[in-house]
């Protein structure tokens, strides 16, 4: 089974408990930057996900309970200490976290089997004590290991050790120990032990610190290095005595040197590559934001350009007088399936008691029935709503964008007569004031960058009052009508279509949301995405090799989005779209309470190719579709995105029939109509059922 390298950096990151970043590296050991906080695991490919669990909690207990501290080097090796401090911090981290236990056995069970330790041609028990120590602490369990009364002392010491000087002062009684074991009482001088060592011996007495040169035995050629007059018995005159001279060498910890090892090797082949984990970038929500009144203001400089001329918008302005009419339908139907839904969820969390009081009625049961007292149910409050539209304020919207304003219109009108609040923001990367402000992108090192012509227009917004909110809307609808040349308008060059920027869209929303959320003190909060296309690619800060700004495409399968605030990792893919997929996923972990509700708008021929990217089209998928005009697709990032037709879109049809139509004509336009206002209560009603 594959391991999912972010899911367990993830579970490093929850293990860890504090503001910890963890990356996974093609690197042979796992390394914890103190200053920085990073932990970087080893990816440990060869590894079982129970042998890897055990891996990461090691690690993280390492990161949170051995601290920054080398003053121990000149009292005893580190591989002494490694054997100590092992014990230390999974004892910790099986305390602090109870469920560690069965990670720590399996895992270790797992390792024991393999003969992970390379002790299967071993005698245990001819181990150093430092040897045993290290196997009995980590796969004890499943091993036979025997200690003398001497050695389960200081085996007890490691055990109790709380602190990383407690982990250091068994240590360095675990080194004296072993160096003492290797002085057999037979011997003036000690002979070099095997590979492995003796355990369970006795400790010896070491020759005298004060001895001499000249008391000590051996002698010393020309180069100054001391040789050893020990020569073994049958030996010619010290002929071949080089073969059989031991020299006195530091005790070891084999045991520790083969477990580094062979982590090293669960690692498998490292093709050199380096995972990146890029950021979000920080910036400032009002420099992001083009306010309400701002676009008030640019509405009123192209409506002052045609003052002169009163008739310029006349059939402009009764096509939105009849669009508001026929709209009141669907509004207040809208309006109904929210209550309605609303009271049966209240109603559904709704609670009965007592009251104390008698219920007369009943009194006549009193024999048999202990219930005789009156009840009261309490509804619970309902949750307050609040609304997030964002709409694509690209070029490509311009043949939809006056059937996507006319439902957006929809649900604004909705919004006011529920006394929802709402906001409506469209995204551009048009909107420029200086001519410096091009060049100026949200850059750091390292993290994505935001282009400085990047917008959230408030176009619409529930703290505005109701007249100024009408007045926007047929400004908009003036300007929307434009596009497919209806009317003339000169708006504003701020406000032409331009690219689209959906990705930093959704970055923004990381601030906007939030905002939104306190200053309405809401529970329930929606955000609308309407678009018709994909969006920009987003680059990499990099400075380049002259100290310049520069940027770069992320390398999608070696990089990874990294979000601190959660501690969540989502790895870049290839294809464009699941970028945004990516941004959304961050997005909803750092949002749980929110909807998000994506409406893609389709044309006929494209429909079908869109699904495709996300699931297979069956014939059932083509009679919804045909029928229905939208679809309902899942795992897109959206907690549900639809792909809707624009015929779905452009659904205000009116019963008209010429004068004397005959009754065919008559009753196809009924039909027509009949169709219309049921697309649009399913519609309407699929949205109301994600609101409420």
């Amino acid at each position: 089974m594959a391991i999912n390298y972010s899911t367990k950096a993830q579970l490093a990151k929850l293990l860890a408990t504090e503001d910890l970043v963890v990356e996974n590296q093609e690197v042979s050991t796992a390394q914890f930057n103190v200053e920085t906080r990073v932990l970087t695991l080893p990816m440990w490919k060869r590894a079982s996900n129970s042998v890897y669990d055990m891996l990461v909690g090691h690690e993280v207990g390492h990161a949170l309970f051995t601290p920054n501290d080398w003053s121990f080097e000149d009292k005893v090796p580190q591989q002494f200490v490694n054997v100590t401090e092992d014990a230390r911090i999974e004892k910790l981290m099986k305390r602090k976290y109870p469920g560690l236990h069965k990670s720590f056995a399996t895992g270790y069970k797992e390792l024991a089997e393999q003969d992970f330790f390379c002790i299967e041609d071993e005698d245990v028990d001819e181990m150093n004590l430092a040897d045993r120590a290290n196997l009995f602490f980590k796969i004890g369990k499943h091993l036979d290991i025997t200690f003398s009364a001497k050695e389960n002392v200081i085996i007890d010491q490691i055990a109790d050790a709380e602190t990383f000087d407690d982990a250091v002062e068994a240590a360095i009684k675990l080194y004296s120990y072993c160096k003492g074991d290797k002085q057999p009482e037979t011997q003036p001088i000690p002979m070099s032990p095997k590979s492995g060592g003796q355990g369970g011996g006795e400790k010896q007495e070491q020759s005298s610190d004060n001895q001499t040169p000249e008391e000590s035995s051996g002698s010393t050629d020309e180069s100054g290095e001391q040789q050893s007059d020990i020569i073994e018995e049958g030996t010619n005159n010290g002929e071949n005595a080089g073969d059989e001279v031991k020299e006195d060498k530091e005790p070891e910890v084999h045991t520790d040197s083969t477990f580094e090892q062979q982590i090293e090797d669960l690692c498998g082949n490292m093709n050199g590559s380096v995972t990146e984990y890029f950021e979000l970038p920080d910036f400032k929500l009002d420099k992001m934001i083009v306010p309400f009144s701002e676009i008030r203001e640019k509405f009123d400089w192209a409506e002052d350009l045609y003052k002169f001329d009163g008739k310029i918008y006349e059939y402009c302005d009764s096509e939105y007088n009849k669009f508001r009419k026929s709209a009141a339908r669907e509004v207040n139907y809208l309006v109904k399936e929210f209550e309605c839904k609303k009271s049966a969820d209240a109603y559904a969390r709704a609670s009965t008691s007592r009251t104390g009081v008698l219920d007369c009625s009943k009194l006549h049961t009193y024999k048999y029935n202990e219930d005789l007292f009156k009840k009261v149910t309490t509804l619970a409050d309902g949750k307050n709503h609040g609304l997030v539209f964002v709409l694509d304020w690209s070029g490509s919207m311009a043949d939809c964008m006056l059937d996507t304003i006319k439902q957006l219109f929809n649900l604004v009108w909705f919004c006011n007569k529920c006394n929802i609040p709402f906001d409506v923001y469209a995204f551009t990367n048009n909107y420029i004031k200086d001519t410096d402000e091009v060049i100026n992108h949200i850059w750091e090192e390292g993290k994505f960058i935001i282009d400085g012509s990047f917008r959230m227009m408030n176009l619409l917004t529930s703290r505005a009052s109701k007249k100024e909110i009408e007045k926007q809307m047929l400004s908009i609808f003036r300007m929307v009508f434009s596009f497919r040349c209806y009317c003339a308008y000169n708006y504003p060059g701020e406000l032409y279509l331009s690219g689209t920027p959906l990705n930093e869209a959704i970055v923004s929303l990381h601030k906007i949301i939030p905002a939104f959320k306190k200053m309405h003190g809401l529970q329930k909060t929606h955000v609308f995405v309407l678009t018709d296309g994909e969006a920009n690619a987003m680059m990499v800060a990099r400075e380049n090799a002259y100290g310049g700004r520069g940027g770069r495409y992320p390398t999608a399968q070696q990089s990874y989005l990294r979000n601190k605030k959660t501690g969540f990792t989502y790895q870049l893919q290839n294809e464009y779209y699941k970028f945004t997929q990516v941004l959304l996923e961050n997005l909803k972990q750092e949002n749980k309470d929110v909807n998000f509700i994506g409406v893609r708008i389709c044309g006929p021929r494209t429909m079908n190719d869109f699904i495709r990217r996300y699931e297979l089209i069956t014939d059932d998928t083509n009679k919804k579709i045909k029928k229905d005009k939208f679809y309902d697709i899942k795992n897109t990032g959206y907690t549900s995105y639809f792909a809707m037709q624009t015929s779905a879109l452009n659904n205000q049809a009116e019963f008209e029939v010429e004068d004397g139509a005959s009754k065919a004509r008559i009753k196809s336009a009924f039909v027509k109509n009949l169709k219309t206002k049921a697309l649009n209560k399913k519609v309407l009603s699929k949205f109301m059922d994600l609101v409420c």
